[in-house]
């Protein structure tokens, strides 16, 4: 049995990765989370999930939080592209919401980020 997880190379845990992404002031905001990205020459679609107390006070909820969007994150990193890392900060929407508002607003916000190559024109 395989786990699919992220590893250790798709990860941001050094915390002066996580304050460049936010002095380079380049985010995109939704209802359930901010997306935030850095560029950088070792800049690799990585991922950083921040989950604050305004979360919820309660740590078993933050970390349901985290898991959700590393999931979302893992599921669809595949169709990402660009040389950017991702922090994603979680907003306080986001644990009423269910796992499909979740992941379409993730998408959403990747559209708009430019991680994700637009849909193709329909022809009538």
């Amino acid at each position: 049995m395989t786990l699919n997880t992220l590893s250790k190379k798709q990860r941001l845990v050094q915390a002066s990765l996580f304050r460049e992404a936010f002095a380079q002031k380049n985010s995109v905001v939704g209802r359930f989370m901010v997306i935030w990205l850095r560029a950088g020459p070792d800049a690799a679609l990585r991922l950083g999930v921040v989950t604050g107390k305004k979360v919820s006070r309660r740590a078993v909820d933050r970390n349901l939080a985290r898991r959700r969007l590393r999931e979302i994150f893992r599921r669809h990193r595949a169709e990402l592209s660009g040389s950017l890392d991702l922090v994603i900060i979680a907003r306080r929407n986001l644990l009423p919401a269910s796992p499909a508002e979740v992941e379409a607003e993730f998408l959403r916000l990747a559209k708009k980020a430019g991680l994700l190559p637009p849909e193709p024109e329909q022809k009538l």
